[in-house]
């Protein structure tokens, strides 16, 4: 690969790295081209973009990037794709989703400022709740109380208004 197109390739990785949120790598040199052809479908439907790359330019674009990404220095090992997405756990549920024997196999993932190392985590990964998933629990737990309030209020009103029309309608 000569020097030009490495500069291109680590440019366009930086953008997309910077781009998303969550990221996982995955091994899916086992899979036969149908295979791929349908992750690759799949991910596209799920707005998952997934990109293969050589594993020294990810690893140079890890080392440029903000923090510390050693965790994942082991996972960058044989062949390696990258599923980026803005949504931590979508990836992991595509990828129980069409896994067969392990194939494509986890190996690592950043995800909610956290690295997952290894196929052993895709369950975790699974269970992890988006940031849209946890505000919409707490705004339900916020508007929980305030709903039996005007529940016990709307229903105390009628219990009253109730016996005070049974109350008239004796005393005529």
């Amino acid at each position: 690969m000569k020097k030009e197109d490495k500069i291109a390739a680590i440019e366009k990785i930086t953008e997309t790295v910077n781009k998303y949120a969550h990221f996982y790598l995955i091994d899916f040199s086992t899979m036969d081209a149908a295979s791929t052809s349908s992750l690759r479908r799949k991910c596209f439907e799920s707005e998952i973009k997934l990109m293969v790359v050589k594993n020294s330019l990810l690893h140079k674009v890890l080392d440029k990037k903000e923090g510390d990404f050693s965790p994942l220095d082991a996972a960058l090992k044989g062949s390696t794709a990258i599923m980026f997405s803005d949504t931590g756990n979508k990836p992991a549920k595509l990828l129980k989703e069409v896994a067969k024997d392990g194939v494509p196999a986890l190996k690592g993932a950043y995800v909610e400022e956290s690295f997952y190392i290894g196929a052993d985590q895709l369950d975790a990964l699974c269970n992890i709740k988006s940031k849209d998933e946890l505000v919409a629990d707490l705004i339900a737990l916020l508007q929980s109380p305030a709903k039996n309030l005007v529940s016990a209020l709307q229903s105390g009103g009628n219990s009253i208004h109730g016996i005070l029309e049974a109350i008239s309608e004796k005393n005529k």
